[in-house]
């Protein structure tokens, strides 16, 4: 089994603000995953050009190899000056790290990155170097499988100042709550919300400065297959259960036909559960070698309502999925567990949707919408349609 870098993170907005001060880019190439988070000086519009070309700039050119100091030389010369101030500003963390945990971190002026190892936090090594005047941090980066960098705006360690807090939330302190919060299994976005959404509360709902968390974490692949809909050539079932049942990693049937098609398959019978954590999600089946059995449409249109807050930068709703519905568990499946999802896509006309509006081209662009969320999260993505 490889290795995957599952990256995410949290921005909320300057309360006031329609814009974000900070900005997180991101880009996977030649094996290395590049992110970058940048906090212009300020808030509202200026804060955001200047977050946004730092970022751009620092990620096009660092995953395309650029050396750090013509990129950091690059950005200090290229934003633009603020006619009060006079200086043109904006700090920056910047990842670039492979699937073997080898890479660099460099860091200006944003708080200080913190790794989890082990379950721990602690801090990495820094190496100090000048460009153009000013002060950058190099750490080289040697990760282990379930190590997490996490990154910060300022707003992180202001949090609380005068509200909850008399001195804001302090470096200490936030590392003894990511040693509190975290869980081997919790995703990189999951511990950036976490994160994200404490500081909230410390601003009492209201942030005192744009406020941004972003988190790297390498861990091992998994794979998901999801099979969704019979084939339209039943001569054809065969063939397509064969097909989806030889994908490695996790398995999952949506749709009450499917379930039924791959039990015989696999001379099983399909359970179901009696009990309703939702109402308005249908219960879930059960088949023996089957990692999960859900109902199709109503499930996967409730699981696209899930996925498209969990991909929100600033959606603060839980991202971890206690409830025992379909959805609840296909959403912790694919957005906290998968680092890549298969989709298996039949075509054929169910006729028990016969009179409901319900027809093959809703399912079909359910699937084409839950795909297109599950690539912003990061996720590899297959589509195959019969």
């Amino acid at each position: 089994m490889g290795l995957f870098l599952e990256s995410g993170y949290t921005a909320l907005n300057k309360a006031g603000e329609e814009l974000c001060g900070d900005r997180v880019e991101s880009a996977v190439c030649g094996g290395f995953t590049t992110l970058v988070l940048a906090d212009g000086m300020g808030s509202g519009v200026k804060a955001n050009i200047l977050s946004t070309l730092t970022s751009k700039i620092l990620c096009t050119m660092v995953s395309n190899n650029v050396d750090i100091v013509d990129c950091v030389e690059t950005v200090l010369q290229s934003l633009p000056v603020c006619k009060v101030r006079g200086v043109a500003y904006s700090t920056f963390s910047v990842i670039h790290v492979n699937t073997e945990g080898k890479g660099w971190l460099f860091e200006f002026d944003n708080p200080q990155a913190i790794r989890i190892h082990g379950g721990k936090t602690c801090d990495f090594e820094r190496e100090e170097f000048t460009v153009l005047g000013k002060k950058v941090y190099k750490t080289v980066l040697a990760l282990s499988v379930g190590d997490v960098i996490v990154v910060m705006s300022d707003g992180v360690i202001h949090a609380g100042v005068g509200m909850t807090l008399n001195f804001g939330w302090q470096r200490p302190e936030v590392k003894e709550y990511l040693d509190r919060i975290f869980a081997p299994d919790k995703s990189a976005r999951c511990i950036a919300w976490e994160l994200a959404s404490a500081c909230n509360d410390l601003y009492l709902d209201k942030p005192g400065d744009d406020t941004t968390v972003a988190a790297v974490k390498i861990r091992e692949e998994l794979n998901i297959s999801l099979m969704v809909g019979p084939p339209v050539d039943k001569t054809r079932d065969g063939f397509c259960v064969s097909r989806f049942l030889s994908e490695g990693g996790k398995r999952v049937v949506c749709g009450g036909t499917s379930a039924r098609i791959v039990a015989k398959h696999l001379g099983k019978t399909v359970g179901t559960a009696f009990d309703f954590p939702d109402r308005e999600v249908p219960p879930i089946g059960f088949i023996d070698g089957i990692d999960l059995v859900t109902e199709g449409v109503l499930t996967l249109r409730r699981l696209l309502g899930l996925s498209e807050r969990y991909v929100g930068a600033s959606d603060l709703s839980p991202k971890r999925y206690g409830k025992k519905d379909g959805a609840s568990l296909l959403a912790d499946m694919l957005f906290e567990q998968a680092t890549g999802v298969t989709f298996f896509v039949g075509q054929s006309i169910n006729a028990a949707h016969q009179g409901l509006p319900i027809d093959t081209t809703m399912k079909l662009k359910l699937v084409e919408a839950l795909a297109e969320n599950l690539q912003k999260m990061g996720k590899k993505i297959a589509v195959n349609y019969d």
